[in-house]
């Protein structure tokens, strides 16, 4: 069996991994932001890649230089890398702590001259100055910036998943027909709000987080398991303030407005996690928007969903229960899923795999093996496990 088919028997799940935060208000030392948006709006649209990890990842101007960026609808405030402020030699001002996915996150400010992406120019006005981890935005090629729902919240928003682009259009616009959702935006805080019922149960409110590569998560306290039995393994994710560590499930139906999707992945948060935190219910991330072709339009008090090709296409499950990933010529273990075939033998976190089958892992992400299949995997200290594979979630 070739390298590659091997090494995708090993996991699945590391397209969790998310960037989301909850940046406060910016403090007032900066020229008012001016938004101008151009009469041909509509015909720029903005290209995209979608990452390993379900996220948005774009170029947009910075001040007239080409930055890589994240569209992050869960981000109240955009934000700009420490790295990238210094070699753009902006000057850093105030200090502050927001809450982000895996704890806390320190912030500082910057005034930034202009901002343009498609149809859309900011003049003025500032960003946050954070940490940005690779890890939470993709080691491949980390962005530099979070694009978030100052920039983007007063106009609708259309992000075409299948077709890889996104642009901006005037409030009202209906470019296409799809299942209508209700979407507001929050007060005080600048989040994309909706309802959701999962598994037949009203959930609300429910972000909406393009940053978040997840399918959908709850926090802990909001979760009832259905009348059948819940087949509850655990995943691990990485925020912009680290790793956080939810229970996972696979439900068989959620609706979202006039929208029902099945069998959709389900992270159930553990005590005081970010959803909690921010005081929303749950997240709706990329995961399941990847999906569809979706309208954002707080403005007119909906969102729009169509279909794309693989909306039906079941979630990938891990037969392994490991999550792992690539680094150097190894596979590094980063969490060990809950009663999983990995779990049973015994497998830890931080253990590294140099072959699979004798053949040393490609890099990428994988989709789950047949359960049944045992695979050799050659620990990079010399030692080789066998795991058989098998569907335990």
């Amino acid at each position: 069996m070739k390298a590659q088919r091997l090494a995708k028997m090993i996991a699945a799940g590391l397209r969790c991994l998310v960037a989301g935060a909850f940046l406060l208000a910016a403090p007032a030392f900066a020229e008012e932001p001016v938004f101008t948006i151009a009469s041909d709006s509509e015909a720029r649209w903005v290209e995209f890649e979608l990452t390993p990890h379900n996220q948005i990842r774009f170029t947009l101007e910075l001040d007239g230089v080409p930055i890589p960026a994240i569209l992050d609808t869960a981000v109240s405030n955009s934000a700009i890398s420490r790295d990238e402020a210094a070699r753009m030699k902006l000057k850093t001002r105030g200090e502050g702590n927001a809450a982000a996915i895996g704890g806390t996150l320190g912030i500082e400010w910057a005034a930034a001259r202009s901002i343009a992406f498609g149809g859309l120019r900011r003049t003025g006005g500032t960003l946050a100055v954070i940490d940005v981890s690779a890890a939470a935005t993709g080691r491949d090629a980390a962005a530099a910036m979070l694009v978030g729902a100052d920039l983007v919240a007063d106009y609708a928003l259309e992000i075409d998943y299948p077709a890889r682009r996104f642009r901006l259009l005037q409030s009202g616009r209906m470019p296409f027909t799809g299942a209508r959702a209700p979407l507001r935006i929050g007060t005080g805080r600048r989040f994309y709000l909706t309802d959701m019922e999962l598994d037949g149960r009203h959930v609300r409110p429910m972000m909406i987080d393009t940053g978040d590569g997840g399918a959908v998560t709850v926090a802990g306290e909001v979760w009832v398991p259905p009348g059948t039995t819940a087949r509850l393994t655990s995943t691990m994710s990485h925020g912009l303030a680290g790793p956080a560590v939810a229970d996972l499930t696979v439900l068989r139906e959620v609706t979202l407005g006039a929208l029902a999707a099945r069998d959709v992945e389900l992270s159930i948060e553990r005590a005081d996690g970010y959803s909690r935190r921010i005081g929303v219910a749950g997240r709706i991330g990329s995961g399941f928007l990847r999906h569809y072709r979706i309208l954002l339009d707080p403005t007119a008090g909906q969102m729009l969903l169509s279909p794309g090709p693989d909306a039906d296409a079941p979630p990938v499950r891990s037969t392994s229960g490991l999550l792992v990933e690539r680094q150097a010529d190894a596979l590094v273990v980063l969490h060990v899923m809950k009663g999983g075939p990995a779990d049973s033998a015994g497998w830890r976190a931080g253990e590294r795999i140099c072959s699979v089958d004798g053949v040393t892992p490609p890099g990428g992400d994988w989709p789950a093996g047949k359960p049944g299949r045992t695979v050799a995997l050659g620990l990079c200290g010399g030692e080789t496990r066998a795991l058989t594979l098998a569907a335990f979630y």
